[in-house]
């Protein structure tokens, strides 16, 4: 008998459809785009394409759809590594503009094959984006670029308004979850540089890898230590039996307490937690899109926070 627990009714969700969300799947398709949405399996690409909570939203993955890495919780296939795409930036831009986005997101697999871990062509995207509109919103999931801090330098002096990179877990379960050349010290110092930069620090947690609260708590310390602006959490959920198994389906009232935690007691501008919620889940990109457009400042906006 299998002692996997159960999947609780709040974490089922309902299959994409709507007008919305054909219409940007049939703008990526045409521009040969790839989404973390579809490639990860995200369990909001029906709300978040749909715009059943609001306007229609996509997370753009750069740089192909295979990963030089092999992460145990990730969707993504791994090697088969393909040249990278010059045209991709402008594509991606011009993506941006027919579906009217104004606050974009995008990621990438990670590309160790390349020098620069793909850093140029990354910064390239942004800066497309931004020629075709300035006004647009631009937040950017990193990979750790192995430590190359200049690398990380170079997404934000593109003009990236929110620069994120996931710790994805406490330190004690960096590996198995996450590929042995990640780690947890290498994604804090990424984040470190992120902070004295012009741009939002961002990152997200999953629960339900067999996590101890008191390591949660030691993490979001870390992350506050560091100074990092918006933290979310959400629940692993197992893409496939070949993937690292669940440990426990967190409970909502759980994930409403980590919030409290982290905004009211440790002084983060924001938390986004939530079974459902991913680390570009459109509560937190909305949250700084607001927050950008009242005209505060990175320094203001932190200050007022803690």
């Amino acid at each position: 008998m299998s002692s996997r627990p159960r999947k609780p009714e709040w974490l089922k969700s309902r299959p994409p459809s709507g007008e919305r969300f054909t219409e940007i799947k049939s703008t990526l398709r045409d521009r040969n785009l790839h989404t973390v949405c579809e490639e990860a399996n995200c369990p909001n690409l029906g709300d978040c394409w749909s715009g059943r909570n609001g306007p229609g939203t996509a997370t753009f993955m750069l740089m192909g759809d295979r990963c030089s890495r092999g992460c145990n919780f990730c969707d993504v296939e791994t090697g088969g590594m393909e040249p990278l795409d010059p045209e991709e930036p402008e594509n991606v831009a011009s993506a941006v503009a027919e579906i009217g986005l104004e606050y974009v997101v995008l990621t990438s697999v990670d590309r160790d094959d390349l020098e620069d871990g793909g850093a140029a062509h990354f910064a390239e995207t942004v800066r497309a984006i931004k020629r075709h509109d300035p006004e647009i919103l631009v937040e950017t999931l990193i990979p750790d670029f192995q430590g190359d801090l200049e690398a990380v330098d170079s997404i934000v002096e593109a003009g990236a308004d929110v620069v994120a990179h996931n710790v994805e877990t406490v330190e004690r379960l960096q590996w198995p979850v996450r590929d042995r050349r990640a780690g947890y010290e290498q994604s804090l110092s990424v984040l470190e540089r992120i902070v004295d930069s012009e741009a939002y620090a961002k990152t997200s947690l999953m629960l339900g890898v067999g996590e101890y609260d008191h390591e949660v708590y030691r993490t979001l310390s870390d992350l506050e230590e560091i100074g990092v602006d918006i933290v979310t959490f959400g629940q692993y959920l197992q893409p496939s039996r070949s993937h690292l198994e669940v440990f426990e389906y967190v409970h909502p009232d759980t994930f409403d307490v980590w919030k409290a935690v982290a905004e009211e007691e440790l002084g983060f501008l924001y938390c986004a937690s939530g079974p459902m919620v991913r680390s570009s889940f459109k509560a937190g990109e909305l949250f700084v899109e607001a927050l950008l457009r009242d005209g505060k400042s990175v320094e203001a906006a932190r200050a007022a926070a803690r």
